[in-house]
């Protein structure tokens, strides 16, 4: 059988409605952005794949052209391993990563190529005839995937003067509450029951970093209180200080499952050794998305047990790598997940096809997706029911690009001024010379 070759490569930007979501870098604008590449065969087939947006990572996609068309999609790792060494990236890395959750840093956390990997993945599955989780890392190993419903505090965005959208979805409870404000835990609760129905999740995460931690854990003992047989953890992104971290976790550990960077740098230390000291001090299981985001990170994580869950994203790790971690902490005894961004369905495809190939034990996987639920980019999007995704028994990706919605999206991409992520701007209305701050809070002014 005769490989194809890669005829095209295409770049579209895109961008999407969101709600006014807070998190510890403030408000999501109106508009979030993505890059999604096409790529074509001479065997008549499309692959696509999805990641984070901004003009760095466009640029990336881009320099990528010349390095890819007219190869053999079976030399696809030789065709990754070029564009890593080949392809253009932005100067300027500090070397910080997410550790603080600085958005400046994220276009040097994501790796645009793993937009490129899912494409490539996506033709050789259709070449193969093969779902993307059957011929990535080790295989298959499930069928479905759990998935967890992202629960975020709302600012009320009518005290701004910007495009949010509203009323764009009366069809259940969920569609109605989702662009409606929500700074209380009773107000929390009632949005986790309007996503449990329509989605049927078993698991829940708050996002946290908004209010003082008190409050933020009073919210989670009510969805405690209202889903007992439920998993619930909460993501402050490293804003609370090691001692309130031990205090807040030691008070309201009944509550929780597991908790997500809850400290962060601290008096010279890293992120790493103070969240060493935290599982010390609490034995409370750790997950992280931001001092473990790349391989130099990973070692001295693990080796000081800072953390028991790596979010690996594949879009930070690229789909090999995000399955490799998964395989090291099957050996060690430990736990997989994966992180997410505001995205389309996509990036949903990928994370329940890698998710379905990830080795033993992981956990409910990340996902924005119920915020931008009805503005599909294809026809046959992945669907969550019972709280979960099952792998559809088609080749590749599993889903197939809609030209004309994606051409929409790409309009409502050039309605933009700027195409990089500034949680900061919505935050003006809210407090006027609102400053990010990773030890503060975003509502704690």
């Amino acid at each position: 059988m005769i490989s194809p070759r890669i005829t095209s490569l295409e770049v579209v930007p895109v961008a999407g409605h969101d709600s006014m979501l807070l998190t510890l870098s403030g408000a999501h604008a109106p508009l979030f952005t993505r890059n999604i590449i096409i790529l074509h065969d001479d065997a008549g087939h499309e692959g696509i794949g999805e990641i984070h947006g901004g003009d760095a990572i466009s640029k990336m996609l881009e320099s990528y052209q010349d390095i890819v068309v007219g190869q053999a999609l079976v030399n696809y790792r030789k065709i990754l391993m070029d564009v890593r060494e080949n392809g253009w990236r932005p100067n300027n890395n500090s070397g910080q990563g997410l550790q603080q959750l600085d958005l400046k840093n994220l276009k040097f956390v994501v790796h645009a190529e793993a937009a490129l990997e899912c494409a490539l993945l996506d033709l050789y599955g259709k070449f193969v005839n093969l779902p993307m989780c059957d011929i990535i890392g080790q295989g298959r190993q499930r069928d479905s995937v759990e998935m967890l419903g992202y629960l975020f505090y709302i600012a009320d965005s009518a005290k701004t003067h910007l495009p949010y959208v509203q009323n764009d979805d009366d069809s259940d409870d969920w569609g109605k509450l989702r662009r409606k404000p929500a700074v209380t835990p009773d107000a929390v609760v009632r949005e986790a029951k309007a996503a449990q129905k329509r989605y049927g999740f078993h698991s829940f995460k708050l996002k946290g970093g908004v209010l003082d931690g008190e409050t933020e854990m009073a919210t989670v003992d009510a969805l405690h209180d209202a889903f007992p047989n439920c998993r619930i953890n909460i993501d402050p992104n490293g804003a609370w200080s090691l001692d309130e971290a031990i205090k807040l976790t030691n008070d309201h550990r009944d509550s929780l499952t597991y908790i997500e960077d809850p400290t962060g740098p601290e008096n010279g230390f890293s992120g790493r050794e103070i969240m060493s000291f935290y599982k010390n001090a609490t034995n409370m299981p750790v997950a992280t998305n931001m001092i473990a985001t790349d391989w130099k990170q990973i070692y001295p994580s693990l080796m000081m047990k800072s953390v028991d869950i790596i979010l690996a994203d594949p879009h930070f790790w690229g789909i090999n790598g995000s399955l490799r971690v998964a395989s090291i902490m099957n050996d060690w005894g430990l736990t997989w997940g994966s992180h997410s961004n505001n995205h389309f369905d996509i990036t949903l495809a990928l994370f329940a096809q890698a998710s379905a190939a990830a080795p033993g034990k992981i956990t409910a996987i990340d996902t924005h997706w119920i915020w931008q639920d009805d503005q599909q980019l294809c026809d046959d999007a992945m669907n969550i029911h019972d709280g979960k995704i099952t792998i559809p028994n088609k080749p590749g990706l599993g889903i197939n690009l809609n030209h004309e919605k994606l051409e929409m999206a790409h309009q409502l991409y050039l309605t933009m001024q700027n195409h990089d992520r500034d949680d900061s701007m919505a935050m003006q209305y809210l407090i006027p010379n609102w400053q990010y701050d990773p030890n503060q809070p975003t509502l704690v002014r």
